[in-house]
């Protein structure tokens, strides 16, 4: 069992020892392993400290000023090369190393995929190409030098721009790049390959020309188109919205499937997983699509907000990836439906962020400390990292935040810098003092805002009250009240908005943003002359937890009748909480199930009103059970999985007449649209395509029967990947063989498509039938299944740990299957197995059969000797948590 353990604190940090001028590195690619030559021009900046170097590669040869260093003038030890003894002024250091591509299964440092080289080094993977100061506040000018055999390896990329080439003995070639901004080594690139070039370009606002080149494997050149599109919007938008222009002659993109992130930002030199770049009708759904738009634009943005303006040090990840998020967010927003881009981000950060924030690895926006760095790419520091972004944008309106971006590129340009500078910019830019608004960085957990409201029919004021509290987290007990911007507005009984004023002498509006900066504040609105509802966090203004004393009748209203697409949809998510919540208590109890008609009458009300019909297809998502069981403890999945099932039934045979009506003008409008002009993704026929999926997912749960018509629209309809995804989606469940009918027709027709089969192993592992487990191991073996691909991994194994019936089985099995795989992944892929491990984070506050169950298997992965930190960083946190009472093991669904 791994005991070395290295834990890095904020409070640690210190200014490096030495500056880089320039490095120059020379990569001579072999068949067996390559040589890494590296010179580094250093000055000291610390009169007498020792030259320390993160470094894991092989070392071959040291030079000091061109002088070979013996063995004795240095030590080697724990990823550390340490010279003692150094020059006080500027010196040379020559390093030589050896790596070996092929056999690097950890897809961190430089690797191999299908006979080409990739690297990825964020946050610490150049410490495994040579030997450097692996930290993002060293930044130098990186020059590039890459050999190579010509066949094998036509293509020689690196960071940067082309400043030379040309032809060696023995059928190689050579490459030279330049970058002529300065960098951190986690953004530094290299690939070397067989792979085919599409080219475009791109005219920036001030007439520079830059060529735009997309690299991939030469089948799947065709696919590319989509993708080149996204980053030309990506880049006007970035000039419109923003005012940042691109700033290298040419910006390449290549796509890879072995690859551990969805993307990597290096300076003019993108690595993409091929998932968001590849796509085509056949092959790439709507979201698909979407995806690929969002987070092209999201690497493209960070060639200011990540590169030119980097982060100081790891524990400020939140500084370039929050706010890029949020930039990614907004021009998505500005390409489609802003409403339901918006409702997409809040339903993935009450999923996935809200349980980590309520859980064993809960940390703030910017972490206090760390063991393994690969284990703080988390929802907390993106997804609520972004909240925050947008919470400044709340604050200050669309000009001041401008003016705070504009600040914060003039001071810092070229610099790595914190979170607080990118704070100090915004407040100065503004006039304001935002100390308070610090604690969004520095305290763990989703704040709770209880609300009340009170009218005073005689002098006219409406009183919203408000209460903030943080629940304790394992990294602080207490927690200081956080300034929370709560957007407003108000409803009459009627549906009509009512207008107030937030001060007695203040102008009439409709919507207003209180901050509420004290543990308890009441809010005064004046003018209020009836009973009102109010509607509260409107466009979701905080990432809280809000409750108000809402009634069934005053939240069938909100849905009815808000103004604000959030909080209307809010209003439908909070019944369907309440509906599952009773679903829940009567199987505890052994009682008959509500029939929820009211719920029913409500949804069906909605979707007849005129509204986008991406939009209805969110009214039509039913909480996920990760976000049902928000403040729940003792919990049976199981009961969690057949009430939401349950819920589904009941509301949708409710409103089965609403749902075939509109099945029908769905089906009516795409088969104009295909009879029109051939499939094309654009946001509104995605956005009825995306209606109805929805739609045939609810009539399906109304009326099985349907099963055979579904079944015949497949045959019919299953033209694009979207249509063909919708149907097998919306039968997945289904205990008919019909179902693995299709789903065999469906892998024998795409099987040799690598991303179209993750979603055949997507479904396989999310489906809720009796056999899925089975199913699952089968799959394992697939000739089109690798555990040594991450995208394979999260694909199938991913979906299980989400499959709340299956993963959570009464007996364990679930547990131990995916134990099994975490310890076999761990050996060659940390990072992928440590995001595996995450699943077990529920541990505490499940029901104590299944808690002593999951514990057993999250202790037998702990007791492996050669676990990774990665891993043991995360077991250890989810095992400190308390042990309930009554730990026996009963095997029980009941």
């Amino acid at each position: 069992m791994s005991s070395n353990k290295t834990v890095h604190y904020l409070t640690d940090y210190r200014a490096p020892d030495f500056a880089v001028a320039q490095i120059d590195l020379t990569f001579d690619i072999e068949a067996a392993h390559t040589t890494v030559k590296s010179r580094l021009v250093l000055k000291p900046q610390t009169a007498g400290a020792p030259c320390v170097l993160d470094g894991s590669a092989e070392l071959v040869n040291i030079k000091l000023d061109g002088e070979t260093l013996p063995e004795s003038a240095y030590t080697l030890a724990e990823e550390r090369l340490t010279i003692a003894r150094v020059p006080n002024d500027t010196f040379v250091l020559d390093i030589t190393t050896r790596l070996y591509p092929a056999q690097n299964k950890s897809l961190m440092g430089l690797y191999e995929s299908n006979g080409n080289l990739y690297t990825q080094c964020e946050p610490e993977g150049f410490r495994k190409i040579s030997y450097y100061f692996d930290r993002p506040d060293v930044m130098a000018k990186f020059t590039t030098t890459i050999r190579a055999d010509k066949k094998r390896h036509p293509v020689l990329l690196s960071n940067g721009n082309l400043i030379d080439s040309g032809s060696l003995d023995k059928g190689r070639h050579w490459v030279k790049w330049r970058d002529p901004f300065a960098k951190p080594a986690y953004l530094f690139a290299l690939v070397a390959g067989d792979l085919a070039l599409s080219k475009d370009q791109f005219t920036t606002a001030s007439g520079k020309a830059v060529a735009l080149h997309f690299y991939t494997s030469a089948a799947d050149k065709p696919k590319t188109g989509f993708a080149i599109e996204s980053l030309k919007h990506a880049m006007r938008w970035d000039e419109t919205r923003f005012g940042l222009e691109y700033d290298l002659d040419i910006y390449m993109v290549v796509a890879v499937g072995d690859f551990n992130m969805g993307a990597m930002e290096n300076k003019g030199l993108n690595i993409f997983n091929t998932k968001y770049v590849l796509a085509n009708s056949a092959t790439a759904t709507d979201a698909d699509f979407e995806g690929i738009e969002a987070v092209i634009g999201h690497e493209y943005f960070h060639n200011w907000t990540g590169n030119r303006v980097t982060c100081r040090d790891w524990f400020q990840l939140s500084l370039k990836e929050g706010l890029t998020v949020f930039r990614d967010q907004e021009f998505s927003g500005d390409r489609a439906s802003r409403a339901v881009r918006r409702i997409h981000n809040v339903r993935m950060l009450r999923s996935h962020q809200f349980p980590e924030d309520a859980g064993p690895t809960a940390h703030p926006v910017r972490p206090a400390s760390y063991e393994e760095m690969n284990n703080f790419y988390t929802m907390t520091v993106y997804e609520k990292g972004a909240e925050v972004v947008r919470m400044y944008h709340t604050l200050l309106g669309e000009d001041g935040f401008q003016q705070g971006m504009k600040l914060y590129f003039k001071r810092h340009d070229g610099q790595a810098v914190t979170c607080d500078d990118f704070r100090a910019a915004m407040a100065e830019a503004n006039g304001i003092n935002l100390d308070q608004f610090a604690l969004w960085y520095s305290q763990a957990g989703t704040p709770h805002i209880q609300a009340s409201g009170s009218l005073d029919s005689a002098a006219h004021t409406f009183t919203l009250t408000l209460q903030q509290s943080l629940a304790p987290t394992p990294d602080m007990a207490d927690k200081q009240p956080m300034l929370i911007p709560v957007k407003i507005g108000l409803l009459n009984h009627a549906g009509e908005a009512v207008r107030f004023k937030i001060s007695a002498d203040g102008d009439w509006q409709s919507e207003a943003v209180l901050l509420l900066q004290q543990a308890s504040q009441a809010f005064t609105l004046f003018g209020v002359a009836e009973v009102v509802v109010p509607s509260l966090l409107r466009g979701f203004s905080a990432p809280v937890q809000l409750d108000y004393p809402y009634s069934d009748t005053e939240l069938a209203l909100l849905l009815a009748h808000d103004s604000d697409e959030f909080a209307r949809w809010d209003a439908a998510q909070t019944l369907y909480r309440r509906a599952v919540a009773a679903n829940v208590a009567a199987l505890q109890a052994g009682q008959p199930l509500p029939q929820h008609s009211e719920l029913a009458e409500a949804v069906g009300h909605a979707l007849n009103q005129n509204l986008d019909p991406a939009y209805k297809a969110m009214l039509l998502q039913v909480p996920s059970e990760a976000e049902l069981w928000e403040g729940q403890q003792h919990i049976n999945p199981q009961h969690y999985v057949d009430a939401r099932e349950a819920l589904l039934t009941s509301v949708a045979g409710g409103c089965l007449p609403v749902l075939n009506r509109w099945r029908s003008w769905a089906y009516a409008q795409e088969e104009a649209s295909g009879h029109a002009q051939p499939y094309e993704y654009h946001p509104d026929m995605a956005a009825v395509r995306s209606f109805l999926n929805a739609i045939r997912v609810w009539v399906l749960y109304a009326n099985p029967a349907m099963l055979a018509y579904v079944r015949q629209q497949y045959d019919k309809l299953a033209r694009n990947m979207t249509h063909e995804w919708g149907m097998l989606a919306a039968i997945n469940h289904q205990p008919h063989d019909d179902r693995n009918q299709l789903l065999a027709h469906f892998a024998r027709r795409h099987g040799g498509d690598a991303l179209v089969m993750d979603k055949y192993f997507s479904l396989i592992g999310s489906s809720l039938r009796a056999d899925t487990p089975q199913q699952v191991q089968a799959a394992l073996a697939h000739p089109a299944f690798s555990l040594e691909n991450p995208n394979k991994v999260r694909a199938l194994l991913g979906a299980f740990t989400r499959n709340m019936r299956h993963f959570h089985a009464g007996d364990g099995s679930g547990y131990a299957f995916v134990a099994d795989h975490i310890i076999t992944i761990d050996a060659f892929n940390p990072q992928v197995a440590a995001r595996l491990v995450q699943a077990f984070s529920l541990l505490a506050r499940l029901e104590p059969q299944r808690q002593a169950l999951m514990r057993a298997q999250l202790q037998r992965i702990r007791a492996q000797a050669a676990l990774s930190t990665d891993s043991s960083e995360m077991v250890d946190k989810i095992l400190a948590q308390p042990q309930t009472a009554s730990m026996q093991i009963v095997i029980s669904d009941k």
